[in-house]
């Protein structure tokens, strides 16, 4: 089968073939129909991020497709059924697991990270962890579920708590933050997105933000929040992963504010614990998704609540996926999905 290879860093991925996996027991072979590319991958092609299996490794985190073939005791499936692979998946047995924290599992396992990810024809995973995708979803839509929405979805729940009637700033709108703006505004929360990148911005509004805020174009943006809100906002959530936005979410919250952060940093971010203290601000951190929140948030998005048509840029076929990611750091559209 034909698959992305990555070798190391500041190099493209390969594309060559590689031993077509077999299911083994209690495993499900998945032919990809369609997986998202994230961010993440870029920190491990470009900012020195070690993957945790050792190259070479297939990279690709967020996938669906059907079931191609069922190992021995596998169960609750058929040959045939259409599914999302979560990006991340859990013993079930450690104590984060049993306390319901399964994003925390002390056994974690990560596509394209700790194992072969789904920049693949095929890939195999445990059946237990599959999502079914209503005949609704195109599967090149309905991968981006598996990250992209997911992961802000968790953020907004229950990591930031947002209520409604909460103000709530974004900082960052590609493809997690858009998706932190729409999770919230359902929530019922008002948005303010704040971006660099203008057809962003469009997106975010699109998706429920009710004002929208290019930091290019204030001289200080944690005042023109302050202004707009009448001294901050309830909360706000960071999802680029620097320490001058993570200290800039930090800024916008008015007393009593909690910051969530989702993107990933490579370095420190210092805050002022001055402020931390005097104002009794909180500062969350927020990663990946629980397994059993995937069933809500495929309901709300067959149900329409949740959108994934503006977050799905396009397509492209897996021989392409170099492009796709230059169309990423060129900040082209906004999730990209490699169709194998």
């Amino acid at each position: 089968m034909k698959a992305a290879v990555y070798h190391g860093p500041n190099q493209p991925l390969d594309l060559t073939d590689v031993p077509k996996p077999v299911p083994g027991a209690g495993e499900a072979l998945i032919r990809v129909q369609g997986c998202g590319l994230c961010h993440t991958d870029l920190h491990y092609l470009e900012h020195g991020v070690k993957t945790f299996k050792p190259p070479p490794i297939v990279l690709g985190h967020e996938p669906a497709g059907i079931i191609a073939e069922l190992g021995p005791g596998a169960e609750h499936h058929e040959v045939g059924d259409r599914v999302l692979i979560p990006s991340v998946y859990a013993c079930r047995n450690c104590v984060y697991c049993r306390k319901g924290r399964e994003n925390l599992c002390e056994k974690l396992i990560m596509l394209g990270n700790h194992v072969d990810g789904a920049y693949a024809d095929f890939i195999t995973v445990p059946a237990s962890v599959l999502v079914p995708v209503p005949t609704s979803l195109p599967l090149e839509h309905a991968c981006v579920i598996a990250d992209a929405l997911s992961t802000p979805y968790h953020a907004v729940k229950n990591r930031a708590r947002v209520q409604v009637g909460d103000t709530v700033a974004v900082v960052g709108c590609g493809g997690l933050g858009l998706n932190v703006v729409q999770c919230a505004t359902v929530a019922g929360a008002r948005v303010i997105a704040i971006d660099i990148n203008d057809e962003h911005l469009e997106t975010a509004r699109a998706l429920g933000a009710v004002e929208t805020i290019n930091s290019n174009e204030v001289e200080r943006v944690d005042k023109h929040v302050r202004k707009l809100t009448g001294g901050g906002v309830d909360i706000a959530f960071e999802a680029i992963g620097q320490p001058a936005t993570i200290n800039l979410g930090f800024n916008l919250l008015h007393k009593g504010g909690r910051l969530c952060v989702i993107g990933f940093a490579h370095d420190p971010a210092p805050l002022n614990a001055g402020k931390l203290m005097f104002y009794e601000l909180e500062v969350v951190g927020s990663l990946g998704c629980g397994g059993g929140e995937y069933p809500e948030i495929m309901k709300l998005v067959e149900a329409g609540r949740l959108t994934l048509d503006p977050i799905v840029s396009g397509t492209l076929p897996l021989d392409d996926i170099n492009e796709g990611f230059d169309r990423m750091r060129q900040g082209k559209g906004v999730r990209w999905v490699v169709t194998p």
